[in-house]
């Protein structure tokens, strides 16, 4: 078992957002014995008019002040042109690819658990850590990722990027605690940002402005129609970007029943509308696969979104794809999406939704 309060190893470095989750995981690392230093990512994030700001906010400033607190080291490494070229590049082609991409995947997959890990062992730390809800074990002489102890805030979906092999490197402190226990050591331990509200933005796109993400790039976001299933033209968007599978409201068009989003054809700048019903799929194809697990059983769960219940299904894998079938129809499958896939707490893997079926 990867158990964090009996440090084999001495050396943690921390990733710290600011936050109270990574605050907090740097004291227990500290109080279980470990030499503990904490890092910043400085990703390039711009806020306040033309003001460019490392991670948004004041989250350099406040968890440099905790490692005050703390007594630890604190380091900022400048991401900013990986943030860019590995995250929001991916996040701009796909959008404008009509597919809806999931940016904090990507930042786990290469900034994370890519280059901050890669610069973590070139500076001899034994362990990087972080502040998300999951947990890691070993057990069988193999390592396995495990949802935590607080299933609201299980942040396991996010993380099947992660390859197996990095595992055993990998501290996550909070994976059997609670957000409100979280919260309460950290207000007994006087951190001052026990208190601090969670960011509910993707980091570069503050109050959901995806719009000025492309303009800020002077990438072009023609406008186009509103079409149904036979192509018929019910009225005009501004963009395909702002829009995705199974989005009801904002549309702008009237009909004798409520109209849901079904398809983006970029191909022709088109949203495709329809009712509830045709959302319904049984299967998916997914791609860019991550898989943990020496093998799948005959019936998994599998997740398509973040927010969605697992729902019971099978899986099998064909060269570098992997096909999902489902026991019951699931709705507002959606490419660009990650599809993740657990065996009781475990979970096995994952990979981006390229295919509905």
């Amino acid at each position: 078992m990867n158990d964090f309060s009996n440090p084999l190893k001495k050396k943690v470095l921390v990733a710290m957002s600011g936050g109270v989750d990574s605050s907090l995981a740097a004291l227990l690392l500290k109080e279980a014995g470990y030499a503990v230093t904490g890092v910043t990512m400085c990703l390039g994030i711009r806020q306040d008019g033309d003001r460019a700001s490392c991670c948004g906010g004041d989250a350099i400033e406040d968890a440099k002040h905790v490692c005050g607190q703390l007594e630890i080291p604190h380091f900022v490494f400048d991401f900013a042109h990986l943030m860019e070229k590995l995250v929001i590049r991916k996040f701009t082609t796909e959008y404008l690819s009509g597919r809806t991409p999931n940016p904090c995947v990507d930042c786990n997959r290469y900034l994370k658990f890519g280059s901050l890990l890669d610069k973590a062992r070139s500076l001899d730390f034994d362990y990087l850590a972080t502040g998300h809800y999951a947990r890691i074990e070993h057990s069988g002489n193999a390592w396995h990722l495990l949802r935590p102890a607080d299933a609201l805030k299980d942040q396991t979906y996010f993380l099947y990027p992660i390859a197996v092999a990095d595992l055993s490197g990998i501290l996550f402190p909070l994976g059997g605690l609670t957000k409100e226990e979280v919260r309460k050591m950290a207000r007994e331990a006087g951190l001052h940002v026990a208190q601090k509200p969670e960011s509910q933005d993707i980091c570069f796109t503050p109050g959901g402005d995806y719009g000025r993400v492309f303009s800020d790039r002077h990438l072009s976001v023609p406008a186009g129609d509103i079409v149904d299933r036979t192509g018929k033209i019910l009225g005009r968007h501004r963009g395909i970007i702002h829009y995705t599978i199974g989005q009801r409201g904002g549309l702008g068009v009237s009909a004798k029943h409520p109209l849901y989003v079904l398809e983006i054809d970029a191909r022709h700048h088109r949203v495709v509308v329809g009712r509830k019903e045709e959302l319904l799929a049984t299967g998916l194809i997914a791609g860019n696969l991550n898989i943990l697990a020496d093998s799948i059983p005959d019936k998994v769960e599998g997740k398509i979104r973040y927010r969605k219940k697992a729902s019971k299904c099978r899986v099998e894998k064909t060269g570098e794809k992997l096909k999902v079938s489902f026991e019951e129809p699931q709705e507002s499958i959606t490419p660009g999406q990650a599809f993740v896939f657990y065996s009781n707490n475990e979970l096995l893997g994952g990979g981006e939704i390229e295919e509905v079926l």
